[in-house]
């Protein structure tokens, strides 16, 4: 059994990788690849054998403006195992060797996961830690639209989407805890458009996604600060509430109420390190569109 670690531009290990994500997943990061969206911060560390991947943990370098304070974080992420060759403790050696690697260079490691696993995690140092959910208040619900309403850009010509590109990688600051390198993992959720609108009048990209009658607003991309009072007078679905993907920016605050996040999908937040201590303390929201 081999240790090999940060190979995604060797197709033929990154092929290997692929297909047990396929199979752990459902999903490869072919596209991800060929569309140029790969800028080096997901970093696999994988042991083979005989040709196959037998489990990977990937280290995800994330460098964040937390309540105005540059923050280096290392996510773990694609944390995976060949059915046949689970419970060796080879997860644990991979994370081992990224704790190794990371933990003096970074502001602190931290990962999502279900509460079943709350046992490994601590065996293997790692906190468990609530995050906090925004919720537009009634008050500010169906208010006065301003200019025209957010338009869809999916199914457009190509001019909109690097407009869009370039607003991703020039992002100004629009919540309490933004994503600064987050030209990746953006674009791995984002990069067909499908939920991407855009206001003219604001020069502003919103990601939104509405289920029945709650419109899920994801991320706010924009080279300029927008204020929240400014996108929610540029939505023009109907909706009965409106939750946010994302922390709000300080300024922003009164206009949300804040209630601790309760996921259906049991994904919990898992840290290690003080600096991390205080995503609860501030009551935060790591966003939706940052999970790798």
């Amino acid at each position: 059994m081999e240790f090999i670690f940060d190979y995604m531009e060797n197709d033929i290990l990154r092929h290997k990788l692929n297909t047990l994500t396929r199979k752990i997943y459902g999903f490869d990061f072919e596209n991800w690849m060929a569309g140029g969206y790969f800028e080096g911060d997901y970093i696999p560390f994988s042991f083979i054998q005989d040709g196959k991947i037998l489990a990977n943990v990937s280290a995800n370098r994330m460098h964040f403006i937390q309540n105005g304070v540059p923050k280096y974080y290392i996510q773990l992420g694609t944390v995976m195992t060949d059915e046949a060759y689970r419970r060796q403790g080879l997860a644990g050696k991979l994370m081992g060797h990224i704790i190794k690697n990371y933990e003096n260079k970074c502001d602190g490691i931290y990962l999502f996961s279900n509460r079943s696993a709350l046992g490994f995690y601590r065996k293997t140092g790692f906190k468990e830690s609530e995050q906090y959910l925004y919720s537009l208040k009634k008050a500010w619900r169906g208010g006065m639209q301003r200019g025209a309403a957010f338009r869809k850009t999916c199914g457009q010509d190509e001019q909109i989407k690097r407009k869009y590109m370039d607003a991703v990688r020039n992002c100004a600051v629009n919540s309490a805890l933004e994503h600064v390198n987050k030209f990746g993992l953006q674009m791995f959720y984002t990069s067909d458009l499908q939920n991407v609108y855009y206001a003219d009048d604001m020069d502003c990209f919103a990601i939104m996604e509405q289920t029945k009658d709650t419109l899920i607003l994801k991320s706010i991309i924009s080279k300029q600060h927008i204020s929240m009072k400014d996108i929610v007078s540029h939505i023009g679905v109907t909706y009965n509430s409106l939750i946010l993907g994302f922390t709000p920016a300080s300024s922003d605050l009164d206009m949300f109420e804040v209630s601790v996040f309760d996921d259906k999908n049991d994904d919990r937040l898992f840290y290690r390190g003080e600096d991390l201590e205080r995503i609860e303390k501030e009551k935060l929201f790591f966003p939706q569109l940052s999970h790798a």
